[in-house]
């Protein structure tokens, strides 16, 4: 199993963890940015990310049978957890705004559901998949994450594991402490504001 010391270094090195001064979408600022899909660009480091925290679900939950994973950041993830652990991999999509199964998924009743994503925040998608899975009277085993950002802002009642547990602070534009006011601030995914 991977350390905390190792893991950081892998999500720096792939540009999943990012530092600086970032305008996040919900427009608070942060130090740091998170984007998985950049480590998932990169099988050699994710598969040491993915196996090691397929080694704390498996010492965490004993049995399921089936992980679901809310498009888009999930999919990956889920996939190879499920490669890792020989479990079924299905993922939910949105449709007019909600998650539902396509592709002819499905979930059976008193199916066991791990649910996976790429990082969790708020854990509004964590929870918009659960609805799916008790919607089929299956039942939620747990959550997982290769990383976990949510500190008390998470939705999510039960734990989560994760690879990588995460306190990255917000601050509004009006509350930016000196070590931001330093930096130019960019939206990710684009060069400037």
């Amino acid at each position: 199993m991977l350390s905390l010391e190792e893991s950081l270094k892998i999500l720096k090195e792939t540009n999943a963890l990012l530092d600086g001064h970032f305008i996040l979408s919900s427009g608070l600022h942060s130090p740091q940015y998170v984007q998985c899909a950049q480590l998932m660009s990169k099988p050699d480091k994710a598969s040491k990310i993915c196996s090691s925290l397929s080694e704390k679900i498996t010492n965490e939950i004993k049995d399921f049978d089936l992980i679901l994973s809310p498009a888009m950041g999930g999919i990956i993830v889920g996939y190879e957890l499920g490669r890792l652990l020989k479990k079924k991999t299905i993922f939910s999509e949105r449709v007019n705004g909600e998650f539902v199964l396509r592709r002819d998924f499905s979930i059976s009743k008193k199916q066991k559901v791990l649910i996976v994503e790429d990082v969790i925040t708020t854990g509004k998608s964590s929870l918009e998949c659960s609805k799916i899975v008790t919607d089929n009277q299956a039942e939620i085993i747990g959550y997982a994450c290769i990383i976990d950002r949510s500190n008390s802002n998470s939705m999510i009642k039960s734990k989560i594991i994760s690879q990588v547990k995460l306190n990255i602070p917000t601050y509004s534009k009006e509350n930016l402490p000196k070590s931001l006011l330093s930096l130019k601030a960019v939206k990710p995914g684009s060069r400037s504001l």
